[in-house]
């Protein structure tokens, strides 16, 4: 299944001087490292972060770090609050004012395993941030990606663990009953499902927009820290340090396939890239087959159908590619 031959590292990547990039959950981990590759590479970065002032001090870190010169991009922090459909409208909405076009989407944000909790609108949080409300960003900016000058893409970020999950359309929420692993899980595979329906999708419409799907491997950021420090568990807030320090690669290295997926020439839209070492944990970026369920087309419509019910977004893709 793999096509990407070698070790790809970032640079590899092609020159990106005036492209716009989004990157949602920029100021930190898997993110910020994406954030810097693509600056270096001369992109426009629209770091999308739910704190206005942790966006500002991750732009002025970058700056710092580098000060030779490296980053010929330039860094814009805009806020986005995926718990709240409101506010990525309103990102959506002054993103749209401020530019005309949108070259790559990322929708990397994202909760991990942390104890159940609620988004503004009453969505388990999970899957209310990692799929619904990246969802919903997507489709408020279709025109900007339809609208813009050749292939455009869009990248979300998975993870291996949607291997374990399902999407339980009877109790969508857990509220019935809750296991932060299979939340996490189900928001994971959710993210899969979205992207393959999208490619479908934009295929029917012959849209030059590719929506692909990557997942990091294991990488040590702070995603993991939280659900401990939520649930106040020192045991388990230890135990994942300690797996970071010893089986972990750098968000560095974790944050290549997400590159890979957005700039790589092969990359034709519906695909799934992971790292290619050791259990697909570390390693460089290729093309992989994802979860057998993750190719169900009767669950992907389905899933889509309930997250234009959840949103009240809707993709009118003959309508975006039209629109002036």
């Amino acid at each position: 299944m793999a096509r990407n031959r070698g070790e790809w590292t970032a640079a590899r990547m092609p020159e990106m001087d005036d492209r716009v990039v989004v990157v949602t959950g920029a100021n930190s981990g898997l993110g910020y490292e994406a954030t810097r590759a693509f600056a270096r590479q001369g992109a426009h970065v629209v770091m999308a972060c739910r704190s206005e002032e942790r966006g500002e001090a991750a732009k002025r870190r970058i700056r710092t770090e580098d000060a030779g010169g490296s980053a010929r991009g330039s860094l814009e922090v805009a806020e986005l609050d995926l718990a709240d459909l409101d506010s990525v409208r309103a990102f959506a909405d002054e993103f749209r004012a401020a530019h005309d076009e949108l070259h790559v989407l990322c929708n990397n944000a994202g909760v991990m395993a942390i104890p159940r909790r609620e988004t503004a609108e009453g969505f388990e949080m999970q899957f209310g941030v990692n799929h619904l409300g990246h969802f919903a960003l997507t489709g408020h900016l279709l025109d900007a990606l339809l609208n813009t000058a050749g292939r455009t893409r869009v990248v979300t970020q998975s993870s291996g663990v949607h291997e374990r999950g399902d999407v339980d359309f009877r109790d969508l929420h857990h509220e019935d009953s809750y296991d932060e692993w299979d939340a996490y899980a189900q928001s994971k595979l959710a993210n899969v499902l979205f992207a393959y329906e999208l490619q479908r999708r934009l295929d029917d419409a012959d849209a030059e927009v590719a929506s692909v799907a990557c997942h990091p491997g294991y990488a040590a950021t702070n995603l993991q820290r939280r659900g401990p420090e939520m649930s106040g568990s020192t045991v388990r807030l230890w135990a994942m340090k300690a797996a970071n320090a010893v089986f972990a690669q750098s968000a560095e290295d974790g944050a290549l396939p997400m590159l890979y997926a957005a700039t790589a020439p092969e990359i034709d839209g519906g695909e799934y890239v992971g790292p290619g070492g050791l259990f697909g944990m570390r390693g460089s970026p290729e093309i992989q087959r994802s979860s057998e369920i993750s190719y169900d087309r009767n669950r992907a419509e389905r899933l889509w159908r309930v997250s234009e019910e959840l949103t009240g977004v809707t993709y009118d893709l003959e309508r975006s590619a039209t629109a002036d």
